[in-house]
């Protein structure tokens, strides 16, 4: 058990300062206990040694072990923490520790710490630390410089050097940043293998080499909102799991549906640094978080750009399960990049931009992910709705019904998601062409509106082309002739405005009748 932060400082016989619980929790160890256990040992230690309670853990037979860290003359010793352990009746039992009792050195660097700092060649170092290093067994006086950044893996890196003091030499480094590989019986992309967090004995679904992605349980519960201004928000609960094997695959388990949420958003990470540079939604490292078991039989999925959150419904079993597949996740997010990038107004043509540049990317996120189970598709939401074989169709987006295949002045007066057929359209045929063919098992026949032909440049043009455009072009208001003049711009800015690609975008904006 975990003694609480607050702490007072009380003075012993022999003046040597311990620092102990000032409030203490219910079934701790009484604080005398602890007062006691550390009175058992706490000759040797000397006046120059201050200690603190860092934790205490009691067995069933009253057995205490406390926990116990100390400074030197005001300074952090690394490796001088230990544990008392004290039987039920107040005997002194062992103590474990690595370092000596007895401390004896000088505290007067030698060096400065701008040359502990110049010795650690990092972008984001941090000062120069001065602390007692007792974990070789011989203490020494050393600088601790903490630099951060990213690990060869993408991995965030919070890496501590420690510098001798007296000589400036680099003595050894230690990362401080923890991961743990877990795997999680998904819904609809089967095993897959997650990065979570231990804490405490058990683990959290939160990603530290994401951002601090985490996925929370909404527990059936809905925002409360006045206008656009939310004043209860349904929780965001943080799943945990004792073996860091996470879901069983099905609905009878609440965490299968988090599995495919945290699944979602780490891919979509990966997507957008590995293809763009892109780090994290915000472009600034920072990971969101996810809320699943959203309301009630709720039909529905979305990104708020308020929460930096994305939320799931469980589907209502008939229409559609958890909204939680792949290509969702993937939409979700792309909002929040919308968001923070062109900022395209949510009606009108801009609208229909919007969320095609959320199907796009959500496809592409899809293809990215080269599952098995879930393999890359022009189909929007197909494995998450039952009651049809896509909720949209980029290569005819008409087929759901509503959605317009090709542009004319009517399409601003359509739903957002209807209205982005235009662009989905677009995409499409910019990645593969017109006329039929079949990708991963998928057949697909897209016509051009104008009765061309049109040849294809392959998705990761088609997409990194349309995500300059976003990024640099597109403007809050941008309407289809604008997002033609925009993506023209990426293609000459990435290909030459002679290239096949430039002739292949300008030909596919034609062939939805976007001139």
């Amino acid at each position: 058990m975990k003694l609480p932060r607050l702490a007072a400082v009380v003075a012993l016989a022999t003046g040597l300062a311990v620092v102990v619980p000032a409030v203490n929790p219910a079934g701790a160890a009484p604080l005398d206990k602890v007062r006691h256990a550390l009175d058992l040992v706490r000759a040797g230690y000397g006046s120059d040694q201050a200690l603190s309670v860092k934790d205490v853990v009691t067995d069933a037979d009253g057995t205490t072990h406390v926990r116990v860290t100390r400074t030197y003359k005001g300074l952090p010793v690394l490796g001088g923490d230990f544990v008392v352990h004290e039987s039920g009746a107040g005997a002194l039992k062992s103590v474990s520790a690595t370092a000596a009792r007895t401390l004896t050195l000088d505290t007067r660097a030698a060096v400065s710490s701008t040359r502990a700092e110049s010795a650690v060649r990092g972008k984001l170092a941090g000062p120069a630390a001065l602390l007692v290093d007792a974990t070789s067994g011989t203490p020494r006086l050393v600088y601790d410089v903490t630099t951060g950044g990213y690990q060869a893996d993408g991995t965030p890196s919070e890496l501590h050097t420690y510098v001798d003091a007296t000589s400036g030499k680099v003595l050894r480094t230690e990362q401080r940043i923890e991961t743990a590989d877990g795997d999680g019986q998904s819904l609809y992309s089967g095993t897959v293998a997650l990065r979570t967090t231990a804490s405490g004995g058990s683990y959290q679904l939160k990603d530290p080499t994401r951002g601090n992605t985490y996925t929370g349980d909404a527990q059936n519960k809905t925002d409360v909102c006045i206008l656009i201004i939310c004043i209860v928000r349904a929780p965001a609960t943080l799943f945990t799991d004792a073996d860091n094997h996470w879901g069983n695959g099905t609905t009878t388990d609440r965490a299968t549906a988090a599995v495919d949420a945290q699944y979602g958003t780490d891919t979509t990470w990966d997507f957008y640094l590995n293809t763009f540079g892109r780090q994290g939604i915000g472009a600034d490292g920072k990971g969101s978080y996810n809320r699943v078991h959203y309301g009630s039989n709720y039909v529905n999925a979305f990104w708020d750009d308020n929460c930096f959150c994305m939320t799931y419904g469980d589907g209502d079993g008939v229409q559609a399960g958890p909204l939680t597949s792949l290509d969702v996740t993937g939409h979700e997010m792309s909002h929040g990049v919308t968001s923070r990038t062109a900022g395209l107004t949510y009606s009108g043509e801009s609208g229909g931009l919007n969320e095609a540049t959320s199907d796009i990317m959500g496809t592409m996120v899809e293809f990215s992910a080269a599952n098995a189970n879930d393999p890359g598709d022009y189909l929007i939401g197909e494995k998450a709705f039952k009651d049809r074989p896509a909720l949209r169709y980029m290569d005819k987006p008409s087929k759901d019904g509503a959605s317009a295949d090709c542009w004319s002045s009517s399409v601003k007066n359509l739903d957002v998601h209807y209205s982005s057929g235009v662009a989905n359209h677009f995409f499409y045929l910019a990645s593969e062409g017109s006329g039929a063919k079949t990708i991963n098992g998928v057949a697909y026949d897209s016509p051009a509106c104008d009765g061309s032909t049109v040849t294809g440049i392959g998705r990761d043009k088609a997409a990194k082309i349309w995500y300059r455009a976003l990024t640099v072009y597109m403007t809050s208001s941008t309407n289809y002739a604008g997002a033609r003049t925009a993506t023209l711009s990426a293609a000459t800015d990435l290909y030459g405005a002679a290239s096949p690609e430039y002739a292949s975008v300008a030909a596919a904006w034609s062939a939805v009748n976007v001139h």
